[in-house]
């Protein structure tokens, strides 16, 4: 695998179908459907779809790529795989919220071990290099790099961490779980900047009690990992991995290690 052409192919792919996600997002009306699992779907995630599919299959056609909106066909037998979520938050789209994000990823052997995550409207993009260490590029983002970050997530105070939750998705559940931490304080965020926000330090610790696909958080596992993150199950805290029949995740717990995980019932 060439690992510099990957991070180049997957920074400018995502940049690309941002600036078509906001062309859209910048008008006044776009279409949406909701599609047979209930959930919506707009012009943008198909434009953003179509875009990223027909450069990933160009630079890397020997790869099974799997998104989203192209999912049903594809048989995840192959040990290394491509996973794209071209809109990710696509309610925060609709709503207008801006916390929404671009999603690819490379699975290998069950992990993603690169990916990036753009969230177009936030003016922020994350990545892992050709290395698999993580990074925050500054704005603007031009057809060459700018300034990059290097991220680490933090070191956390069990007395006073910082917890990031769904803006879309908060429920009973995920406050009990929760409650059992001594909390300093909340943050809301929508789509995989969760993923990015304990990557850059900015939060300790994500749980998610709800129904996701591994197209949703791939990426940004790819960058929280890359800054010296984790993702494992909520159930038993073991480690979560990609390549599942009907591509659905269990509920997971994305943390800083230092984070002293809590027991998942009493």
């Amino acid at each position: 695998m060439d690992f510099n052409k990957l991070e180049r192919v997957f920074r400018d792919l995502a940049l690309q179908a941002g600036a078509r996600i906001m062309e859209i997002y910048s008008s006044e009306s776009f279409d949406v459907r909701v599609k047979s699992d209930q959930s919506p779907v707009t012009e943008a995630d198909e434009a953003a779809d179509a875009i990223i599919s027909v450069g990933l299959r160009e630079a890397f056609p020997d790869i099974t790529l799997v998104t989203e909106e192209q999912s049903a066909s594809h048989d995840l037998t192959a040990g290394t795989f491509l996973i794209v979520d071209p809109l990710d938050g696509t309610k925060e789209f609709v709503n207008r919220r801006g916390d929404f994000t671009v999603n690819i990823a490379l699975v290998q052997n069950g992990v993603p071990t690169r990916g990036v995550v753009y969230a177009p409207a936030r003016g922020r993009m994350f990545y892992t290099d050709a290395t698999g260490q993580s990074v925050e590029e500054a704005a603007p983002f031009g057809s060459t790099p700018s300034t990059t970050s290097r991220l680490s997530v933090s070191s956390p105070d069990n007395t006073s961490l910082m917890v990031v939750a769904s803006k879309s998705h908060r429920d009973a559940a995920t406050d009990d779980y929760i409650a059992r931490y001594a909390v300093k304080d909340m943050k809301s965020a929508g789509s995989s900047l969760k993923f990015c926000l304990i990557a850059t330090g900015e939060a300790d610790l994500y749980p998610r009690l709800g129904r996701t696909m591994e197209w949703d958080t791939a990426a940004g596992q790819a960058v929280l990992t890359g800054a010296g993150g984790s993702v494992v199950r909520f159930d038993d805290h073991s480690p979560l991995v990609y390549g599942k029949d009907g591509y659905e995740n269990p509920f997971f717990i994305a943390y800083a290690p230092g984070v002293e995980l809590r027991a998942t019932s009493e």
